[in-house]
């Protein structure tokens, strides 16, 4: 199963049961791969939900991955490689605009230079921007005129530090944020070459608990 010429990234995974009130679909939605070993070593995020929206979403890409529908539109997912690069250039546009704009982006690779570039815009403009990047980074901050809002950090610990979050504080309208976690890294081949998945989350408890874990990652 498959698309050609496209590796599947994500880390996705939906059970459709047949209860008294009807079909209910749980899904799953990850940063991690669903393994044993690396699930001992990895540090990752991950959704366990039944919400209807996700489930239809999630219906909807894996009859895409079967050959069963081409479905584009998704109601909570951004999904590579055919809307989330878009979308993540209009997230960025959306915090430029706001005029009070500040993201935190948590990801393991920052390589691709359309997003580089762009990061160096949002900085321009005034949008206060924190990464949390574990690996490469070929964002340079500090530069003056450039990327003097941007600040980047790497962390080290007995976890690898595997999860990927995307905050904007403006993404849904001004002073309303949106905030995904799903598999995709900010580089070429996970935004053009991979079939990925985000998850926005919308669960106010789970995204409290987003928040305290990319505030603790900003203070180490």
């Amino acid at each position: 199963y498959g698309i050609v010429g496209l590796k599947i990234h994500s880390k996705i995974c939906m059970v459709v049961r047949q209860e008294t009130e009807g079909i209910r679909r749980y899904c799953h939605v990850g940063t991690g791969n669903y393994d044993h070993h690396t699930a001992r070593i990895y540090e990752d995020f991950g959704i366990l939900t039944a919400d209807p929206e996700v489930g239809k979403d999630l219906a909807d890409l894996f009859n895409g991955l079967t050959g069963y529908s081409h479905a584009t539109d998704y109601r909570r997912l951004l999904v590579a490689p055919d809307k989330l690069r878009p979308a993540l250039l209009d997230l960025i546009d959306r915090e430029i605009e706001s005029g009070r704009g500040q993201m935190i982006l948590k990801v393991n690779s920052l390589a691709d230079p359309e997003m580089v570039e762009k990061l160096y815009e949002a900085s321009s403009a005034g949008v206060e921007i924190d990464l949390i990047v574990r690996g490469i980074c070929c964002l340079r901050p500090g530069v003056p005129g450039k990327s003097e809002r941007i600040r980047v950090r790497s962390l080290v610990g007995r976890h690898l530090e595997h999860s990927r979050v995307f905050h904007f504080a403006n993404g849904a309208g001004p002073g309303e944020a949106v905030t995904y976690i799903g598999s995709a890294d900010l580089m070429g081949r996970n935004l053009d070459r991979r079939v990925e998945v985000m998850l926005e989350v919308r669960h106010p408890p789970t995204l409290g608990r987003l928040r305290e874990a990319l505030e603790v990652s900003l203070t180490d």
